[in-house]
């Protein structure tokens, strides 16, 4: 288990539990009763740091090396998933996967973005950065989702669209602006959830759902905190406070009405119990899909247009 600089207190404490288990088996019993007392104090040691996160805490938590991504939860909430690859244009974008699944007999369109776990792993899925192919594999998805009458579902998990010379050659901003134009009119039930990060157009890009949902560690922001500090203070130094201001947490926007629900994490973070993660994330889904199939195809629509155009705040002046 890998351990963020203000979790050490907590790694301090595990390593000595893991030491006296050791000295334990050659002791016959003899020191269960401290690590008992060890294990009680991690636990509240954990519950106290956890329950007081600041928001750039919240940011390393969703970068997290162990976190659960796009195809760890697809394992975990359907009963088969079938991937579909390839935009019909250029090639097939590893930094985005979808398909089609079937979560407890609902059909479904499921796309996200995936990370890789080693080195190769993350060249080979682009660390998550799609590139406009990625975007135009997800509308012709979504397109045929649409087609045949299956909802949607989206997993929000990048650092941004890919900022490569290559990527803007090939029209990342129109692939993002077309996708954007096509998700608001889509007549289907339309759920995105962020599962890690949520940077920019990055993960807007497939993620204007009828219902947005974040889990409980993730970010979700126009700019990075390092960008934003790099922009204003010439310097990372001040990404801390840069995350700060930026109010980019589950909290923060759904106070701010920008998504409509925080999804719960094990205690810890997600990476601390994949299946309890997943559970949660499985739960919410099933309760929206039940409520957005009860809305017609132009209601849904109506909605989702609503949804956006609410957000922010301004004055008419006659």
């Amino acid at each position: 288990m890998q351990y963020l600089d203000f979790e050490q207190p907590i790694a301090d404490l595990e390593g000595k539990i893991e030491e006296l288990k050791n000295l334990s088996n050659v002791s016959d019993g003899v020191l269960d009763e401290e690590i008992k007392s060890l294990k009680k104090r991690v636990d509240n040691l954990r519950e106290s740091i956890f329950t007081n996160l600041t928001r750039w805490q919240r940011v390393q938590l969703a970068r997290h090396p162990d976190r659960p991504y796009t195809l760890d939860y697809i394992d975990r909430i359907t009963d088969e998933f079938i991937e579909l690859h390839g935009d019909r244009y250029h090639s097939d974008d590893k930094a985005i996967v979808g398909g089609l699944a079937s979560v407890d007999g609902q059909s479904v369109m499921i796309i996200g973005h995936q990370k890789g776990r080693d080195t190769k792993a993350r060249q080979y899925r682009n660390f998550g950065m799609a590139n406009p192919e990625g975007y135009r594999k997800a509308y012709r998805l979504m397109k045929l989702a649409e087609k045949f009458e299956i909802p949607i579902i989206t997993f929000l998990d990048t650092p941004g669209a890919y900022p490569g010379l290559e990527a803007e050659e090939r029209g990342q901003a129109e692939a993002i602006a077309k996708n954007l134009k096509m998700m608001a009119t889509l007549k289907v039930p339309f759920i995105s959830i962020v599962i890690g990060e949520g940077a920019s157009g990055g993960a807007i890009g497939i993620g204007m759902g009828n219902e947005v949902y974040m889990m409980e560690n993730t970010w979700y922001s126009v700019i990075s905190p390092e960008s934003c500090s790099s922009i204003l203070w010439k310097t990372w130094d001040y990404k801390e406070q840069a995350a700060a201001v930026l109010k980019l947490t589950a909290p923060d926007l759904k106070e701010l009405k920008v998504i409509d629900g925080v999804i719960p994490e094990p205690l810890g973070g997600a990476h601390r119990d994949y299946d309890q993660a997943a559970s949660s994330l499985k739960k919410q889904i099933k309760e929206s899909l039940k409520r957005l199939k009860k809305l017609k195809p132009e209601k849904l629509v109506e909605q989702r247009i609503d949804k956006y155009a609410a957000m922010g705040q301004w004055k008419t002046i006659k």
